[in-house]
């Protein structure tokens, strides 16, 4: 019984040398004084805000992308004891000694070292040589760009990282499926290529095209796997359902999964607030929720309001009215009401309270008790400052002349009578007698008289309306849009019946006691839709560039310039490697049309293994390269180089698969071979010279004079030469 203790237990393990040499390289480059620059570099100004939003709990938004990306950064933050503060106002600023550089920089060092090995394994996975699949690492291990952007606190080293883990996870997957299907392994690849996906879209929206292209590549394997007669029925159903819980499934539900952790974290009220509605900015602690807390749930005739528009743009406001009124004749010869005038003012201001008024009485306060106001009922707003009411007619609006111009109605004793009744519409109700609500409601108000319904057309009014927005009485409405809608965001129930009493009450602080919270699902929607609508500033910048210029590298970003010294770090990368690797994805398409030709008339240059391999390859690196890089050209934003960076890693990926093809199956004898791999270690070498001689630009260790910095930009360079002949 007790004769194993009579023997050493002995444990046996293969360790792939290259492996471990290639992620110790890895590591060196990445990691190597990782903390120098002690300064803000280009783009850390920006992703450092949020990390200190994540420090001090304060809900921000950044239509760039998911929160992953964001909270990877953030625990690195976290890891190194960061508080948060920090003021991120410009490039090149020195970071005070609270701000653990090492750390918050750890991370995308940490994904673009683990890419080196994964680019080896890949290869592998390809079933490639051993040969091919160092020289797949080596290119990700020497190309410059690619250390420059993981050695700082950015993230498309960690994007590229998610892409090639979900690259590499379903060929392992795809290759267990051959050998052990419903396998121990075979599940682990096939949810981890999910999780990776997942992770890939929730760094950023680009990882979208690397999960889309697994998604084809997966939908190619399950229709063969259909077609295979050896399957049984059920069998085939039990892989498809596993493909559709790994790869979709899971992947949803873990891209909740970050925004529930990110809105259960940024529980705080913080500077992005007004871009979402009232409801989500209540449901933050501070700001907003110390004003509505506790108000009355339901909106009584007698109410006082301020009415928010839903739409938000150009900017978030609310309607607003002032004694001032609309000039007689407008600038191009059009007359008006000399009505006071109406607006949207994006402030909060004691212009913005309106009083829900009962049309069949004539008291402003609630009764008691409360008679609260129904979908469908008829009101008038009065404005609480003014005691005039909310009135629309048959005159265009100053800006929208398609539309009636909103006013509130002053009485000049002429035959204009006042056309102010309202029919409130719940647009988002549960039921025809659903009670009007603070904040969850969102209304309409459609004019009795013709049916105008009250709208924020969105235009500026003149200097003699204040550059305030424009209101108007939309005729031509139909159906629902967020620019006729309305929620009522602050609310009390008025007492004052005296104008004198009321203007008090109205400039007095809301009491609060009360808390009113959205669910998870109802903020996620929101926070969602609103990362995909709002538009950041897309001007012009320095450094921007197009698609076309990335592939020639016709561009760098110089990301940080010493104060003292011409010590500069530029993103810059390996001439030699994007040429080569633009070369070599023309070439893999040629000789995949040339190869397809020849197999239409029945003719196959290729063993049926090495072409399934070679499809493979070209599906999931030219592939990746195009899904990658092609939707840049229909995007309407502010571009940079830093953007092609994906695409490139799998270019590299393509690169010594080209090669070894041409090697393996193009170079006819023996001596054409030592020829070819002559030439091939040549390049190498080339590459490497270049990527050492661009060292000062990558690491920023070295001061530079003018000359020098032009000689090390190979375009400045060829320029130079040019001239020089």
């Amino acid at each position: 019984m007790w004769g194993f203790l009579k023997r050493p237990v002995v444990v046996t393990a293969d360790i792939n040398l290259h492996l471990v040499a290639l992620t110790g390289m890895g590591l060196l480059s990445r990691l190597w004084q990782l903390t120098y620059p002690r300064a803000v570099v280009f783009d850390e100004v920006y992703y450092g805000q949020y990390i200190s939003f994540y420090m001090k709990r304060i809900f921000f938004l950044d239509d760039s992308g998911p929160p992953f990306g964001h909270m990877v950064l953030a625990l690195g933050g976290y890891l190194g004891g960061f508080d948060g503060n920090f003021l991120w106002n410009r490039i090149g600023a020195e970071y005070s000694s609270n701000v653990p550089v090492w750390s918050l920089r750890l991370l995308p060092a940490l994904a673009g070292a683990l890419s080196v090995p994964m680019a080896y394994q890949i290869v592998l996975e390809l079933h490639f040589s051993h040969c091919a699949a160092v020289g797949a690492a080596l290119l990700m291990l020497i190309e410059n760009a690619l250390i420059t952007q993981s050695r700082l606190m950015l993230l498309e080293a960690v994007l590229i990282f998610f892409n090639l883990l979900a690259v590499l996870s379903y060929l392992k997957f795809f290759n267990c499926q051959k050998q052990s299907p419903f396998s121990l392994s075979w599940w682990f690849w096939l949810t981890l290529t999910g999780v990776a996906c997942s992770c890939a879209v929730g760094v950023k929206y680009m990882g979208v095209f690397t999960y889309m292209l697994m998604l084809v590549v997966a939908a190619v394997h399950a229709w063969h796997l259909i077609g295979d007669q050896t399957l049984s029925n059920v069998r085939v159903f039990c892989h498809l359902l596993a493909r559709a819980v790994a790869l979709l499934v899971i992947p949803a539900v873990l891209y909740l999964l970050f925004f529930y952790i990110h809105l259960t974290v940024l529980f705080r009220s913080g500077p992005h607030d007004q871009i979402m509605s009232s409801a989500f900015q209540a449901s933050l602690e501070g700001g907003l929720a110390r004003i509505t807390q506790g108000q009355p749930l339901e909106v009584a005739f007698g109410s006082q309001v301020t009415l928010r528009s839903v739409f938000g743009k150009p900017v978030p406001c609310w309607l607003h009215s002032h004694q001032n009124t609309y000039p007689m004749i407008y600038e191009n010869g059009r007359g008006s009401s000399h009505q006071q005038q109406v607006t949207c003012y994006p402030f909060k201001d004691v212009n913005n309270w309106w009083i829900v008024k009962d049309p069949r009485r004539h008291q402003l306060v609630v009764s008691s008790p409360p008679r609260p106001v129904r979908h469908g009922d008829m009101v008038q707003l009065v404005h609480g400052m003014t005691a005039r009411s909310l009135n629309t007619h048959d005159v265009a609006a100053p800006m929208s002349p398609h539309s009636q111009e909103v006013s509130c109605y002053v009485d000049y004793n002429i035959s204009m009578p006042a056309q102010n009744l309202w029919r409130l519409e719940i647009v988002n109700r549960r039921s025809d007698t659903e009670v009007w609500k603070t904040i969850l409601s969102e209304v309409r108000f459609v004019h009795v008289n013709t049916s105008a319904v009250l709208k924020l057309s969105g235009a500026h009014l003149p200097d003699w309306g204040f550059r305030q927005l424009e209101i108007v009485g939309e005729k031509l409405s139909r159906g629902y849009h967020d620019s006729t809608v309305w929620n009522v965001e602050e609310h009390r129930y008025g007492t004052s019946q005296e104008q004198r009493e009321r203007e008090w009450e109205l400039n007095s602080p809301v009491q609060v006691d009360a808390s009113r919270n959205l669910s998870f699902m109802a903020r996620f929607s929101e926070l969602q839709w609103r990362m995909l609508v709002l538009r950041s500033d897309d001007s012009e910048h320095k450094y921007s560039s197009s698609p076309l210029e990335w592939v020639t590298l016709d561009t760098n970003i110089a990301y940080w310039l010493h104060p003292r010294t011409s010590a500069q770090i530029h993103l810059l990368g390996n001439i030699v490697i994007w040429v080569s690797g633009s070369l070599a994805l023309a070439i893999y398409m040629l000789l995949f049309l040339w190869y397809l030709l020849r197999r239409r008339r029945n003719v196959h240059d290729l063993p049926q293994d090495a072409w399934l391999c070679w499809v493979l390859a070209g599906s999931l690196c030219a592939g990746g390269w195009a899904v990658n890089y092609l939707p840049f050209f229909l995007m309407e934003k502010t571009l940079f180089l830093y953007h092609y960076l994906p695409a490139l890693t799998f270019q590299i990926l393509l690169l010594p698969v080209v090669l070894q093809h041409i090697s393996d199956h193009l170079c006819r004898s023996q001596l054409q071979r030592s020829v070819f791999s002559a030439l091939v270690v040549a390049w190498y070498s080339s590459a490497c010279h270049v990527s050492n001689t661009l060292r000062p630009l990558t690491y920023g260790d070295k001061s530079l004079s003018p000359e020098e910095l032009k000689a090390l930009r190979w375009k400045d360079s060829w320029d130079i030469l040019i001239r020089k002949h």
